[in-house]
């Protein structure tokens, strides 16, 4: 075999094919033709490493050449052709192998039977006699670029694949892949952990149900089948809880991904999946803590509120509001025009001022005045918080309004006493912090009582005579709770007192007294004073969420509290048990009762009287 040579003009530059002399590997038994290859394929600028046919293995496993031209009929002594050999060794596979025949053109048969043969042994391209220098030089430049192509394209796989599994190592993503004909799954050792397994184990369908919950598992099965279905868009999106199969811990996941189609049959499906189990916990913990919160705003007597600081919009009011403002949450608009009118005139402007202050992140308190829509006056104490995002920046108004009416303005009234000793009384409380307003007659005091502030009241029994009494019972009559402390001289004759405590007073002070011995009984008086008022409160509040009831509402709390049951209410009220149960939950949901125990109390404080 011998080359036919061609003017050098068309000779294919290996510098324009390539960025540097690549190597080339000569592997043939004839030494004539190696010798001439070799010239030739140098004289275009290429490196050459010429052996012949034992020793090629060998030179291809220690130089590790950019081409190998060989002969085809080479073979290792198993009679492995040259080139099926090298394919089997590691770093052989990218490398352009380009066998050369020795065939004749008589041979034409057998020349096309060898190149079948050498390509499917692993050989790039094949040359048969007779060729031409040009046709060689320009394969082998042309199998020299197309390497380099490769090598370069795998190169940049490979960054983007190191930039992707960086970005996922980064975020806790895991890629994995399913082939919907096999069921075959393929996970990284990230995914196998959530599954509890270690990085040798089978995968497949089986592997991953049995993982997941079997709370969450139909649904999943669901959620495949349908984004394995052509008529839908293939995309598949969950999050479900899983089961570790080796270690038993309980983890949740989420995943996306997609199935590609192909003529109509789902040949592939891609996806990716994270671990969001403490993500699921804080979620769960937040749920828990607004549950709390509800739970803790649903039975507080003081007024909890939110306000959207940028929009200047009530996003919450607790129950608490209507019984001390008189309005039901609901009823209020979102902006705070109708909060601020309900704030007494006298003190509107410091309500507001104490509210701008947590506008620059400072918590404030104010007391204030409001007027109901009855035209009952109540003392609120306002707690202000800001509420602040992430980045600490306030973007919510808290507060807690108290409704202090019974409490920060009780009054201590001093009657009936001569005027020196309702002056050294008055003087003696004033400095105890008590707020007291004395009168000199049992008569004024009486005319006054329905419109005074709670407290209790200093009754001097010697000092009024037959009104001691008199002022005590009629208290009681009609129902004004102001607690009276009864002071006077029994000489020794209990019988007074008795009288006094039977009249209706809480309590007798034997004169001469202590300062101390009076501000405890005082102190004692005011804290009863304040403990009715708290109930009446309640007992306010527990009245309007029942007067919000519906007639039939309103007869099944009554058959509640009577002991009925769903069935015997039923029966009584000509009622299915499924519709009494459904009054029920709403009954429960009104009047803010978990158990019938918080039912029974809320009437209690209600003075609802279960029926005979």
């Amino acid at each position: 075999m011998r080359l036919t040579s061609t003017p050098g003009s068309d000779r294919p530059d290996p510098a324009e094919s390539v960025a540097k002399p690549a190597l080339i590997l000569l592997a043939h038994d004839k030494a004539e033709l190696r010798d001439e290859l070799a010239r030739v394929l140098s004289t275009s600028g290429w490196d050459v490493e010429a052996v012949d046919g034992r020793a090629a293995v060998a030179t291809a496993r220690r130089c590790r050449p950019d081409l190998i031209l060989a002969d085809a009929m080479i073979r290792e002594p198993d009679s492995l052709p040259f080139a099926a050999a090298l394919r089997h060794e590691a770093g052989f596979n990218e490398i352009p192998i380009i066998l050369l025949s020795t065939q004749t053109t008589e041979e034409e048969r057998s020349t096309k039977e060898e190149r079948i043969e050498c390509l499917a042994f692993g050989a790039d391209d094949y040359l048969a006699p007779p060729f031409q220098e040009c046709e060689l030089l320009a394969r082998v430049a042309s199998h020299l670029a197309l390497s380099r192509l490769r090598q370069e394209a795998a190169g940049r796989v490979l960054r983007s694949e190191g930039r992707l599994k960086a970005a996922c190592d980064l975020v806790g993503i895991s890629l994995y892949s399913w082939n919907p004909a096999t069921d075959v799954f393929e996970w990284d050792d990230r995914i196998r952990a959530m599954w509890g397994l270690g990085s040798s184990a089978p995968l497949d369908m089986s592997v991953f149900l049995a993982g997941i919950h079997p709370g969450d598992r139909k649904r999943v099965e669901t959620a495949m089948a349908d984004c394995t279905d052509p008529a839908g868009d293939g995309v598949y999106h969950q999050e479900y809880r899983v089961v570790g199969i080796g270690d038993g811990v309980e983890r949740w996941v989420t995943t996306h991904g997609r199935t590609c189609f192909e003529h109509g049959r789902a040949i592939s499906f891609v996806g990716a999946a994270i671990e969001v189990t403490e993500r699921k916990r804080s979620e769960a913990g937040l749920r828990a803590s607004e549950s709390r919160f509800r739970e803790f705003a649903q039975h507080s007597t003081s007024v909890l509120w939110i306000i959207d600081l940028e929009g200047l919009r009530i996003e919450y009011l607790s129950p608490a509001f209507e019984a001390v403002w008189g309005r039901p949450p609901g009823a209020m608009p979102q902006g705070l025009e109708l909060w601020t009118e309900s704030i007494h005139a006298d003190d509107r402007a410091h309500a507001l001022a104490a509210m701008e202050r947590v506008h620059v992140g400072k918590a404030a308190a104010a007391q204030y005045r409001i007027r109901r829509p009855d035209g009952g006056v109540r003392w609120i104490r306002d707690t202000f918080f800001p509420i602040r995002d992430e980045q600490g920046r306030a973007w919510r108004l808290g507060g807690i309004a108290q409704d202090i009416t019974a409490r920060g303005n009780t009054r201590v009234y001093v009657v009936g006493a001569d005027r020196a000793s309702r002056e050294r009384l008055s003087l003696m409380l004033g400095r105890a912090g008590h707020e007291v307003q004395p009168f000199d007659a049992a008569r004024a005091f009486l005319d006054a009582a329905p419109a005074l502030l709670p407290g209790c009241v200093v009754l001097d029994f010697a000092a009024s005579g037959d009104s001691g009494p008199l002022v005590v019972r009629e208290l009681k009559a009609r129902r004004i709770g102001l607690p009276v402390v009864a002071i006077g001289k029994s000489g020794g004759d209990v019988e007074t007192a008795v009288q006094a405590l039977k009249a209706g007073a809480v309590d007798w002070v034997e004169a001469p007294y202590g300062d101390d011995a009076m501000l405890a009984v005082v102190a004692s008086a005011l804290a009863r004073a304040v403990g009715a008022a708290e109930c009446d409160l309640a007992a306010e509040l527990a009245q309007t969420r029942i007067a919000a009831l519906s007639n039939r509402e309103r007869q099944v709390l009554e058959g509640l509290l009577a002991g009925g049951t769903n069935k015997t209410i039923a029966r009584e009220l000509g009622l299915s048990p499924r519709t009494v149960e459904i009054h029920r939950a709403h009954v429960m949901e009104s009047l803010g009762a978990r158990t019938i125990a918080d039912v029974v109390l809320l009437a209690t404080a209600a003075r609802l009287q279960p029926r005979a």
